[in-house]
C-alpha cells in the first residue's frame, strides 16, 4: 500500500472496521465464566453485544453445552441463522479452522471426516457466512509461544496435555486444498478471508491471483502471533502492509499483551483490528477483560484520534461484500496489481499502459 503526505489524516482513511473474535475456542468456560459463552441463547447474545458497541466483523466459533467446541455442522447453521435474524447488518466470519465431525451414522462419514474434504465443508453451511477465514500455505502454530506463564498459569492451558497440543498445532493448507477451497467458497457465494502468517504468505495469495484461483476482493489479516508465525515486529508488519496491494483492506491481529498496542497502531495508520477473547483475556495490568470492553475500548481510542468507526453498511462497502470479478484481469486491476506479462513484454508490464 502506498502512504501519501495526508494517509495518517483521518478524514482521508476508510472507518475503522472492527472484528470481534469473543468465544476463544482455546480458553475453557471456567478460565473466565463470565464472559465465555456457552449456551446457543448466551452465544447469539455475545454477537449482539459485540455489535452494539461497535464490532461489525464477528469471528464465529461454537459451543457445545459441555463447553467444548462444537464440530456439529447444524450447530454452526443454527447459531449463523440466529445470529443472523437478531443483527442482519453484521459481517459473520466463521473460522477457517473447524473440523466438522459427522453427525449421523450413514456409510463414509468418518471417512469424510478424517480427510481434507472435511474443511470444505464450511462451504456448505446454511445459511451461509459473509466470510471465512482461508490460511494458505502449512504453517506451525504454536499459540503458547508469546504467552507466559503468569497469563496461562492459572488457566486450562497449564494443563501439560492441553500445553503440549497447542504447543504443537499445525495449520494444514497445502496448494491442492487451498485451490479447491477458494472454488467451493466463492461458488457458494462466500468471501474468502486471507489469515496470512508472513510475506511467502502474501507471496501465494498473489500467485493465486494471478493464476486465475481467486477474482475477487482481497481482505487480509496479518497474524503476528509469533509460534511459525511472524512476531510482532513492527518491522514485521509495516513491511505486510507496504507490499499489500492497493486495493486491498488490512487487519492487523496479535496475541495477549501485544494486541492493543498493534490494534493502536493499526487505528493510526489506517488499518483495521481485530480484538476479543480469542485473542486475550487481558488488559494492559493483567486483569480479565472481556470482549465487550475491549471493543469499546477501540472505539474510545479510534474516536480520540479522529478516526470514525464503521457501521454494518459501511464495514460491508469497505470490505465488499458480495462482490466478485469476472477475469484474473479485471482483478487486478481492481486491487491496484501490476497485469500479468504478456508473452515478449519486457519490464514492468504497468510500463505498456502509462
Amino acid at each position: 500500500m502506498q502512504f501519501l503526505d495526508d494517509s495518517l489524516l483521518p478524514q482521508n482513511q476508510d472507518k475503522l472496521v472492527i472484528t470481534v473474535a469473543p468465544y476463544g475456542p482455546e480458553w475453557a468456560p471456567e478460565d473466565f465464566p463470565e464472559d465465555i459463552p456457552v449456551t446457543m441463547e448466551e452465544q447469539v447474545q455475545k454477537a449482539v453485544d459485540c455489535y452494539n458497541a461497535g464490532a461489525t466483523v464477528l469471528h464465529l466459533h461454537c459451543r457445545e453445552l459441555n463447553g467444548h467446541g462444537s464440530k456439529r455442522l447444524s450447530m454452526f447453521n443454527e447459531m449463523i441463522d440466529h445470529i443472523r435474524s437478531r443483527v442482519p447488518e453484521m459481517i459473520i466470519q466463521v473460522g477457517g479452522s473447524i473440523s466438522f465431525a459427522p453427525e449421523g451414522e450413514e456409510d463414509g462419514a468418518e471417512a469424510k471426516w478424517l480427510s481434507d474434504e472435511v474443511r470444505h465443508m464450511l462451504a456448505e453451511l446454511t445459511p451461509a457466512p459473509e466470510q471465512v477465514t482461508i490460511a494458505v500455505n502449512t504453517t506451525q502454530m504454536n499459540i503458547m509461544d508469546l504467552m507466559d506463564e503468569a497469563e496461562y498459569g492459572q488457566t486450562t492451558l497449564a494443563n501439560p496435555a492441553l500445553y503440549q497440543a497447542y504447543r504443537e498445532m499445525v495449520v494444514p493448507a497445502g496448494p491442492q486444498w487451498v485451490e479447491e477451497h477458494l472454488r467451493r467458497l466463492t461458488g457458494a457465494g462466500i468471501q474468502p478471508h486471507f489469515q496470512l502468517t508472513c510475506m511467502p504468505d502474501m507471496e501465494t495469495v498473489e500467485r493465486l491471483i494471478r493464476r486465475g484461483h481467486y477474482k475477487g476482493p482481497l481482505n487480509l489479516t496479518w497474524v503476528g502471533i509469533g509460534g511459525g508465525f511472524d512476531g510482532p515486529n513492527p518491522a514485521n508488519f509495516m513491511e505486510f502492509i507496504r507490499r499489500a496491494p492497493d486495493g486491498s483492506t488490512v487487519t492487523l491481529e496479535s496475541v495477549m499483551g501485544n494486541v492493543l498496542p498493534i490494534n493502536t497502531i493499526a487505528i493510526a495508520l489506517g488499518m483495521h483490528t481485530r480484538c476479543g477473547i480469542e485473542d486475550t483475556i487481558y488488559d494492559p495490568h493483567g486483569n480479565k477483560m472481556g470482549s465487550v470492553a475491549q471493543i469499546e475500548q477501540l472505539v474510545r481510542i479510534s474516536r480520540e484520534l479522529g478516526r470514525e468507526v464503521a457501521n454494518g453498511e459501511e464495514a460491508r462497502a469497505i470490505y465488499k461484500i458480495g462482490t466478485q470479478y469476472n477475469s484474473t484481469e479485471e482483478t487486478l486491476a481492481r486491487l491496484g496489481m501490476a497485469p500479468n506479462r504478456e508473452r515478449g513484454q519486457l519490464a514492468i508490464p504497468i510500463r505498456e499502459v502509462a
